[in-house]
């Protein structure tokens, strides 16, 4: 099991948070494993990062992977969880 550190632009915060967005398509260059946890870094459009949100104290947990079923190749879709 891997511990992911992920940027995520703002804009996809709350909803990450609040749980109504429960996946990610990312580039497959880290070699995701169910399993594996992510701790999201939230950023601006800028790359400024805003770790005093309250979304980059949470930890995720990699619940399912999708790959290919129409996503670019090496790309993958993460269903994630908040860890309790």
């Amino acid at each position: 099991m891997k511990i992911h550190k992920l940027k995520l632009n703002l804009k996809f915060c709350d909803e990450v948070f609040y749980g109504e967005k429960s996946f990610e398509i990312r580039q497959n260059d880290r070699g995701f494993q169910t399993g594996d946890k992510i701790i999201f870094i939230p950023v601006d459009e800028n790359g400024m990062e805003h770790t005093h949100l309250p979304l980059s104290k949470k930890i995720y947990k990699i619940t399912y992977i999708l790959s290919g079923w129409g996503l670019k190749n090496g790309y993958v879709a993460l269903a994630i969880k908040e860890c309790e």
